[in-house]
């Protein structure tokens, strides 16, 4: 399986102490220079920028369609742009992105799509963890992430959390 990566999963999963997961589920990831490059220089001092750096399990992929990209970068930032563009060149199997705008985006493009919560729903499915609520819960309180009611209930209920 083919997963590019946006900054956002990876990052809030570093956050919460989770960033094995990604591996776990995945095997392989592939992340755009940017991401990269958001994460493990500009974030050296973040949580999972060295894991990130030494990682076996990423490997960093640049674009080719620099019109495409630049088009893209109009509409969301560098990483997302990148990630949508590489996902597309590569046929990449799934993109694991979290933002609204990149997701819709990515949508237009027929690209799979995967945000953090369902990297903690296939996570629960596969036994790596007992539960999504309180690594929800971190990301809310630690992470600063953003998820609404709707959405929280509803992935409760679906993974029989309520």
């Amino acid at each position: 399986m083919i997963v590019v990566s946006d900054t956002s999963p990876i990052i809030n999963l570093a956050i919460i102490g989770s960033l094995d997961l990604l591996p776990q589920i995945f095997g392989k990831i592939i992340i755009p220079g940017n991401v990269f490059d958001e994460i493990a220089v500009q974030g050296a001092d973040m949580p999972g920028a060295d894991v990130i750096r030494k990682a076996k399990w990423v490997e960093v992929r640049h674009f080719q369609d620099e019109e495409f990209f630049l088009a893209l970068r109009h509409l969301v930032d560098p990483g997302e742009a990148e990630a949508i563009v590489i996902a597309l060149e590569i046929e990449a199997d799934l993109l694991l992105i979290d933002e609204r705008i990149g997701r819709r985006l990515a949508k237009d493009y027929d690209l799979p799509i995967l945000g953090l919560l369902g990297v903690l729903r296939i996570a629960k499915q596969k036994g790596y963890i007992d539960a999504v609520k309180p690594l929800m819960d971190k990301l809310i309180k630690d992470a600063g992430f953003r998820i609404s009611q709707d959405l929280y209930h509803e992935v409760l209920e679906a993974e029989r959390e309520l």
